[in-house]
């Protein structure tokens, strides 16, 4: 019996030039569409960026820090480096070590931990925004995340401007233990010292807010606005249920509901929030109003992957 590898150097010796190019694999990328989990249709993925991310039936995907400050920022704006914190103050192990996971989120992410912090201008007023990235260990509240959140407010105090927080987490780092619990004070008191300062603190809730994070700076906000869809709450349905032994009713903990029930103030679309932050802002910071910049152009595809944004819709089980 002919060896296998010398019929194909045979037919490949008698193929035209040029044909087997034709017949050969082809690589394509593996995220040119994305699948809405709305309405299971295939989107393709230059329009989603396009459309911020949000999908023909509505669905807003989430988004990493760089999209997000390319969103909401006027023109350019200056990215923040994050405090470095202890890497694994209780050396926790379970199926992997909490350092391989840290390790394993940065490459992902291309970022140190959860947070990041910017300073530009939205709506002409000069900002701090911090961006909790759900890519990153789903964006839960450690020790790095709490320090982020201080040096972001200490830095809106520092330059008189306001702050404003994105959220998206599945709550407090049970890596970290009671150190990560302790953020949950730390970051309101940091709340707290913005308040003193008379400076606006404004979140917006992004899809899924849960956990100690719901349960502190999330719901402290001067104004509080959700993306269209978000999931927020301390603890997610499915566990609720099963504790209470009873059907939730219809879009339980979801934006809309919340609103509601007078939880929230507004449920702004993704494509709005930039110019209902600059309203809002030139308001409460008394700037007079003005015409509001261009976008920036979005962020390179490098910046991106490395971004980690994640487009998947979230399991609620805290």
């Amino acid at each position: 019996m002919r060896d296998r590898d010398s019929e194909m150097n045979w037919l490949s010796k008698i193929t035209p030039p040029g044909m087997s190019k034709i017949f050969s694999k082809r690589e394509t990328p593996d995220n040119l569409w994305v699948k809405c989990p709305i309405s299971g249709e295939m989107v393709f993925q230059k329009d989603l960026e396009a459309g911020q991310f949000v999908t023909p039936a509505g669905h807003h995907m989430r988004i990493g820090p760089a999209w997000r400050f390319q969103f909401t920022f006027d023109d350019a704006f200056e990215e923040l480096s994050t405090p470095e914190v202890p890497k694994d103050p209780l050396k926790f192990r379970d199926e992997k070590t909490y350092v391989s996971k840290i390790a394993a989120a940065r490459k992902k992410t291309g970022r140190d931990d959860a947070m990041a912090i910017a300073v530009g201008r939205i709506g002409g007023v000069e900002s701090v925004v911090l961006v909790q990235n759900f890519a990153f260990m789903g964006g839960s509240l450690g020790m790095a995340a709490g320090e982020s959140f201080i040096k972001a407010a200490e830095t809106a105090i520092a330059k008189r401007a306001p702050l404003i927080v994105f959220t998206a987490a599945g709550g407090a780092r049970m890596q970290e233990g009671a150190l990560s619990l302790m953020q949950m004070p730390r970051t309101t008191i940091a709340v707290e010292m913005l308040r003193e300062a008379s400076l606006p603190y404004v979140v917006v809730l992004t899809d899924p807010t849960t956990g100690g994070v719901t349960a502190s700076y999330a719901m402290l906000g001067d104004v509080q606005i959700a993306e269209p869809g978000a999931l927020i709450g301390f603890a997610g349905p499915r566990v609720i249920e099963q504790t209470i032994r009873e059907k939730l009713p219809e879009g339980f903990q979801r934006a809309e509901y919340l609103l509601e029930k007078g939880m929230i103030d507004q449920v702004v679309h993704r494509h709005e929030i930039p110019a209902t932050l600059a309203r809002m802002l030139r308001v409460l910071m008394k700037r007079p109003s003005g015409s509001t910049p261009a976008r920036l152009a979005p962020p390179s595809p490098d910046h991106v992957a490395a971004d980690g944004g994640s487009h998947e819709r979230p399991t609620p089980g805290r």
